[in-house]
C-alpha cells in the first residue's frame, strides 16, 4: 500500500525552503525570484495559476520536439515497464541498435567508418573526447578553442571554454586551451564581407606555425603540440554566431597540414537545431570526432556520446575502462533518442526546419527594421540570434536585454486578447544576445505569436 501523496507546499514555502537548503551551484539565480514552473506542453511552460509562457530557448536547444511529445513519452513509459536499468558491463538491444543508426550515418555523410561512445551529460562526454584525443596522440594534452566557445563547467571542459569565470574559483588551469578567433562578423574588422573576415581569421591562426618561437610547432620535427581544436560550428553561449561559408573548409586544411584533430561539439546545434541532424552538415568538413547531447533524448533522460572515426576509437586502442559512468548507455535514454532520431528521419525536419526559419528570420528583420534596437538579426535554420543594442544599433545593451527577460517572465504581456509570457536566453560575448532556439514543431502561428511579443517587450522597455 501506498501512502497518501503529501500535500501540496506553497510556492512561498518552497521559495524558503530553497533559499535555505539549495545550493545555487547547480542553478543560474540572474532574477531574484526564478519562475516556477508546473505543467508545459509543446512549445508552451505554465506556472501554478495556469499562465501559457510561450518558450523560445526550450531548455537551451534540448526539447527540439516539444514539451512532452507524445510519442517520444510513450516510448519511455514502454521502457519503463520492459527494461528501465540494466548496468553498462551488459548489452541491450537500443544501445547497439541507436550506435549503429548514428554511426552509419556519419559515414554516408562523412565517408569514414566510426563508432559510437556513449555518456550521460554533454560535459561528460566532452570529458570522454578529451581522453580520446589524448590517447590518440601520444598523450598531447593541449587544445586549441574558439573565443566564444563553450564546452561544459566540468574541470576539462572548462579548460576549453574560453569564459575565464568558469575556471575563477577553482585553482589555475595549468592547460587551459590557446583560444582563437571566432569570426564573429558582426564586431569584426569593418570594410571585411564575411567571408573575408572567415579567411582573415584562418591566417591568423595559421601564422601560429610559421615559427617555432610561437610555442606550437616544432619545425624540425614537424610535430604540432597540440592534440585538437575544438569547435562549435555556430556557437551556442557565445551568442548563436554564424560563421561564413567557407571557415570550417580553410581550416580544416590547416590542421590537416599539422595533424590536429577536428573535434565537433553539437550538443547544442545537433539533432536538427539549424536544419541539418549536425550543424557540421553545413559548412563542408569531414570532423575527426563529434560530441552529441541534450536534444538526443529531447530531454526526457540524460544522454550524450561521441562518434569518432575507427582509427581513433576502435577497442585496439581505446579498450574496455577508458572511460566509464555507471549512467553511461542507460536503457531509458538509449531507447528514447533511437526513437527520437527515428522521427526526426521520418518527419522531414530538413525542408521544415529550413523554411520555418527563414520565415522567422524574415519576421525579425521585419522588427529590425522598426527597433533600432535590435542591431544584428541572424540564423541557420532554428537557431537565431537578435542582438540588443543601444539606440545606436551596436553598442551592447545588457540591461535592455535584463529587463526584457524579466518583464518576459512576469506572464502580463497583452497580444491580440491575450495575457501571456515570454520565455527567452541570454547569450553571446557581452550577453546581450538573445539565442532563439523555439520547438523545431513551432508553427507558423506561434512565430507569428512570438514576434509579437517580442515587440510588445521592446515597447515596454526600451527607455523604461
Amino acid at each position: 500500500m501506498y501512502d497518501a501523496p503529501a500535500p501540496m507546499i506553497s510556492e512561498t514555502e518552497l521559495r524558503d525552503l530553497e533559499a535555505e537548503y539549495c545550493s545555487w551551484g547547480d542553478t543560474v539565480h540572474y532574477l531574484d525570484h526564478p519562475k516556477f514552473f508546473e505543467t508545459c506542453e509543446g512549445s508552451y511552460m505554465y506556472d501554478a495559476e495556469g499562465r501559457a509562457f510561450l518558450d523560445l530557448q526550450m531548455w537551451y536547444s534540448t526539447v527540439n520536439f516539444g514539451y512532452r511529445n507524445p510519442r517520444l513519452n510513450a516510448v519511455a513509459h514502454r521502457q519503463l515497464d520492459r527494461l528501465p536499468q540494466v548496468a553498462s558491463q551488459h548489452l541491450h538491444r537500443e544501445k547497439v541498435e541507436l550506435a549503429a543508426l548514428i554511426a552509419r550515418d556519419a559515414q554516408a555523410k562523412f565517408g569514414a567508418k566510426g563508432r559510437v561512445h556513449f555518456n550521460v551529460g554533454g560535459a561528460q562526454a566532452v570529458e570522454d573526447s578529451l581522453k580520446l584525443v589524448r590517447n590518440a596522440s601520444n598523450g598531447k594534452s593541449l587544445m586549441f578553442a574558439f573565443q566564444g566557445g563553450y564546452h561544459g563547467r566540468t574541470l576539462g571542459a572548462s579548460a576549453i571554454t574560453s569564459s575565464y569565470r568558469y575556471r575563477r574559483r577553482f585553482g589555475h588551469f595549468g592547460e587551459r586551451a590557446h583560444f582563437v578567433e571566432f569570426p564573429y562578423h558582426f564586431r569584426g574588422p569593418k570594410g571585411m564581407s564575411k567571408e573575408e573576415y572567415g579567411s582573415h581569421c584562418v591566417r591568423n591562426f595559421e601564422r601560429l606555425f610559421d615559427s617555432e618561437f610561437n610555442g606550437v610547432l616544432d619545425l624540425k620535427a614537424g610535430e604540432a603540440e597540440y592534440a585538437a581544436f575544438y569547435v562549435e560550428p555556430i556557437q551556442g553561449t557565445g551568442g548563436y554566431v554564424i560563421p561564413p561559408k567557407n571557415f570550417f573548409i580553410e581550416l580544416k586544411q590547416v590542421l590537416d597540414r599539422y595533424g590536429i584533430l577536428l573535434v565537433v561539439d553539437e550538443v547544442q546545434m545537433g539533432i536538427y537545431r539549424t536544419g541539418k541532424l549536425w550543424s557540421i552538415e553545413h559548412f563542408g568538413v569531414q570532423p575527426d570526432v563529434l560530441v552529441f547531447g541534450k536534444s538526443v533524448t529531447n530531454g526526457l533522460n540524460p544522454l550524450s556520446g561521441i562518434w569518432a572515426k575507427e582509427a581513433l576509437i576502435n577497442p585496439t586502442v581505446f579498450p574496455p575502462g577508458s572511460t566509464h559512468s555507471t549512467f553511461n548507455a542507460n536503457p531509458m535514454g538509449t531507447s528514447v533518442a533511437l526513437e527520437t532520431l527515428r522521427m526526426a528521419m521520418e518527419g522531414d525536419y530538413e525542408r521544415s526546419v529550413a523554411e520555418k526559419g527563414a520565415y522567422f528570420l524574415a519576421g525579425l528583420k521585419d522588427l529590425q527594421a522598426r527597433w533600432p534596437q535590435l542591431g544584428e538579426v541572424d540564423g541557420l535554420g532554428l537557431a537565431l540570434r537578435a542582438e540588443i543594442c543601444q539606440s545606436d544599433s551596436y553598442t551592447p545593451d545588457k540591461p535592455l536585454l535584463d529587463r526584457m527577460v524579466a518583464e518576459g517572465l512576469k506572464g502580463d504581456l497583452n497580444v491580440g486578447g491575450r495575457t501571456m509570457g515570454l520565455i527567452l536566453n541570454v547569450g553571446g560575448y557581452h550577453k546581450n544576445v538573445i539565442t532563439l532556439a523555439p520547438s523545431l514543431d513551432i508553427t507558423t502561428e506561434e512565430i507569428d505569436l512570438a514576434l509579437k511579443l517580442l515587440d510588445a517587450l521592446l515597447r515596454r522597455c526600451v527607455d523604461a
